[in-house]
């Protein structure tokens, strides 16, 4: 550890929040976990135990007037996500929220209020999507605008099981939440609708889900999407997206790696879960927040994006009982521009 080290608090050992504690101790540079904030007590001693040097504190506030932490990763569900962050805010810590920054639109604009007492702002939303290295390809091809006008998004989400604390509601903000904010930052244009269509039910699915579902946006722009949420596919876990231009096809997410042909059939290995498919944006996104955070800034979305989504996550629970349900923002403030 450096004297200039960020000291991170993590808040969250869940599976995500372990994760992290350990991608920051063994793959981020000028950082260290200082902090877990974790009320389970076994959670707690193995986060700490992977992250030497670390205390365990049973609340953010603790946390905070005990000096451990430079700046906060919140990792816990979403509906534990305001009452971290309003104390966080209010010390003036660097934050990085993962998606989504709160499960409704209401709490998700007491936070952006609560931001704007501040001097700039201090909160990065986790939408990993954005620091992977095929999606970051495929915007700069749509904003160069050498494949011509973009017409169509595709998008494919799939999961091989979820479990049983999986519910209807839980397909669209906590799984299609990531199209509602990858999909109008790579095509440069808000959500104007949503609708969600049910096909076939999976005869795979649990008893309490229907899916899959297709989920219908219209953006501001004219660009329809078509979102695949399927989340009982059981051969892997699957993010994909295709890009219809107005003479061309652009396509991510296909797999890769090791190719084998045997007895008369080619097969390439699948990931498994999101810390296979988008471990190195996990990474990228870090360490940039990291960085970014040296100087005073962020690097990634912020929390009108985060606002902006919770918005969408709305409209598309409501959609999920029928109708074209519109998506309704306000004046984006000046703060985020």
């Amino acid at each position: 550890m450096s004297s200039t080290d960020l000291r991170i608090g993590v808040v969250g050992a869940g599976l995500m929040g372990a994760d992290h504690v350990a991608r920051i101790t063994h793959r981020i540079s000028g950082a260290v976990v200082s902090a877990v904030v974790e009320p389970d007590a076994a959670r707690a001693e193995a986060a700490t135990a992977a992250a030497p040097g670390s205390r365990a504190f049973a609340d953010i506030e603790d946390a905070i007037d005990a000096s451990a932490v430079d700046a906060v990763l919140i990792a816990t569900p979403g509906r534990f996500h305001e009452p971290v962050l309003m104390p966080a805010l209010a010390a003036g810590l660097p934050i990085l929220c993962e998606k989504p920054l709160t499960p409704d639109s209401q709490s998700a604009r007491r936070v952006l209020e609560a931001e704007q007492e501040l001097d700039r702002p201090h909160i990065q939303v986790g939408f990993m999507r954005r620091f992977d290295t095929e999606y970051q390809e495929l915007k700069r091809l749509i904003d160069s605008g050498e494949a011509g006008e973009l017409l169509m998004l595709r998008c494919v989400h799939r999961n091989p099981s979820v479990p049983a604390t999986y519910t209807q509601q839980m397909l669209i903000d906590d799984s299609v939440v990531h199209e509602f904010d990858v999909v109008p930052w790579l095509a440069g244009s808000d959500i104007r609708s949503i609708e969600v269509k049910h096909p076939r039910r999976n005869p795979r699915s649990p008893e309490h889900l229907d899916e899959p579902i297709l989920v219908l946006m219209e953006l501001a722009s004219g660009v329809f999407v078509d979102v695949e949420m399927n989340v009982s596919v059981g051969f892997g876990y699957q993010v994909t997206t295709e890009a219809v231009f107005e003479s061309s096809i652009a396509r991510i997410g296909q797999p890769s790696g090791l190719q084998t042909w045997r007895a008369g059939t080619f097969s390439i290995a699948e990931n498994r879960s999101f810390t296979t498919r988008f471990a190195a944006a996990y990474d990228a996104q870090i360490q940039r927040w990291v960085d970014a955070v040296a100087h005073g800034t962020i690097d990634g979305p912020n929390a009108w994006d985060g606002y902006r989504v919770a918005v969408a996550c709305e409209a598309g629970v409501e959609a999920l009982a029928g109708g074209v349900i519109p998506v309704e923002l306000p004046d984006r403030p000046s703060f985020y521009a």
